[in-house]
């Protein structure tokens, strides 16, 4: 098939939805499909446009797959207020529109959501190409929006949900990725049979148990012999690493545990002034490491940690819950306990669901693993195997390629796809 992947994310970015839309455009281009990504310039997580990106307003690339990458200027600001925003998804939505038309007619066109604006232009182009569309919800806007406090405006808030109508409207099929987001569909009268569930993966090939001895991270930042508690992953509006870092101050006199932390250069700057007030010594704060790094980061740690606001709404899954469960460590989830991640974690037996936002919570868990290795050895193994059994990437392929197949086939739908 010719497929088109409509997405705001893509790499080089290196956390959040771009690896995994990466991941499945290489993993279809090398099963023999004809893919093609419309996506931004590399902004994420910085918030700024790479330097190899910025001053070009197109501009096309190939992968060694074959995957053809076609990317557009983006309105990025380090710092976005609401106009900022609607400025990001603007430029994304009329200047992706115009590099988009350029190409083969797809057999079918699968978008990516957050954002919600992107609906337009993929459903213009389904239009134009009698093609249907399949959209993949990430997340469910903007209701998270709203519950985290970046959407305010009862008007933006109208028009979200309406634009939320019309992608739900004129998507012939809505893959989602936890059957709490089936049922969030459900009750906003989404028919259970437009609806596919094929939860996010993780290439358990890739990430997969290390062992901790003469691990090149460990020895980098002098970490053998320790018990390492580790983050790595967004610092944003749904986290609150503070809590972490409270967490650790509790445990300043076990010298055997350190606290780390990897994200953004920014919000690590910050994070150092935060623990610069509250005396954590015990916490190791770093950016972002490159990808390939990753299977030995996380090897080296012996607890690793998913964090979440209470506020978060129900439906936000961690994209490093899948992965986190293939690395073989056991987990501690600092999330609400009716969460998909905390389900997640519960269904997979592969850790502890803690309290959100309380250190005290957190800071027992890490001791109780601390002190009990039998327990955090047991945790991993059951992590590992759920993930291999439930998250493997062959399994996602499988499920896309079926999905695929049923809406370019289905005589129903592609008489659908012509607009009323």
């Amino acid at each position: 098939m010719r497929i088109l992947i409509y997405s705001y994310n893509y790499a080089p970015e290196p956390i959040g939805i771009a690896p995994l839309m990466t991941e499945l455009a290489e993993g279809l281009a090398k099963r023999g499909h004809t893919i093609r990504v419309v996506t931004g310039m590399p902004n994420y997580p910085q918030r700024r446009i790479y330097p190899e990106y910025q001053r070009q307003l197109w501009i096309t690339e190939r992968s060694e797959t074959g995957v053809v990458v076609q990317r557009n200027w983006l309105w990025v600001r380090p710092k976005p207020n609401l106009l900022d925003r609607i400025l990001l998804d603007g430029s994304f939505v009329l200047l992706s529109l115009v590099h988009a038309i350029k190409g083969k007619r797809p057999d079918v066109i699968l978008l990516t959501s957050p954002p919600l604006p992107v609906s337009v232009p993929a459903a213009v182009l389904g239009w134009l190409h009698r093609c249907p569309v399949v959209l993949n919800l990430q997340d469910i806007l903007p209701e998270a929006a709203v519950q985290t406090g970046l959407l305010k405006s009862k008007t933006m808030i109208r028009v979200f949900e309406a634009l939320e109508k019309f992608a739900y409207h004129t998507a012939h099929k809505i893959s989602v990725i936890s059957d709490v987001f089936v049922e969030n569909l459900n009750r906003k009268g989404v028919s259970e049979d437009k609806i596919a569930l094929i939860p996010n993966w993780v290439d358990v090939n890739f990430i997969r148990p290390l062992p901790k001895e003469n691990n090149a991270f460990r020895q980098a930042y002098q970490l053998e012999g320790k018990f390492v508690v580790l983050y790595s992953g967004n610092i944003a509006l749904t986290q609150n690493l503070e809590t972490v870092i409270d967490a650790a101050v509790r445990l300043r006199h076990i010298q055997d545990i350190v606290f780390t932390i990897v994200g953004e250069e920014k919000a690590i700057n910050r994070l150092y002034q935060y623990c610069q007030a509250r005396g954590a010594d015990n916490v190791l704060l770093l950016p972002f490491q490159p990808r390939e790094q990753l299977p030995e980061m996380l090897a080296a740690a012996d607890v690793g940690l998913i964090v979440q606001k209470e506020n978060v709404i129900a439906f936000n899954m961690p994209s490093k819950t899948q992965v986190l469960l293939a690395s073989g460590r056991p987990i501690i989830a600092s999330v609400p306990a009716t969460g998909t991640a905390a389900r997640a974690i519960k269904q997979s037996s592969g850790g502890l669901v803690v309290a959100p936002e309380d250190p005290d919570a957190l800071a027992f868990a890490v001791k109780d693993l601390y002190a009990h290795p039998e327990k955090a050895e047991k945790f991993a193994q059951q992590g590992r195997r759920y993930a291999v059994e439930q998250y493997s990437f062959e399994q996602a392929l499988d499920g896309y390629e079926a999905l695929f197949a049923e809406v370019t086939t289905n005589p129903a739908t592609i008489r659908n796809a012509i607009p009323n």
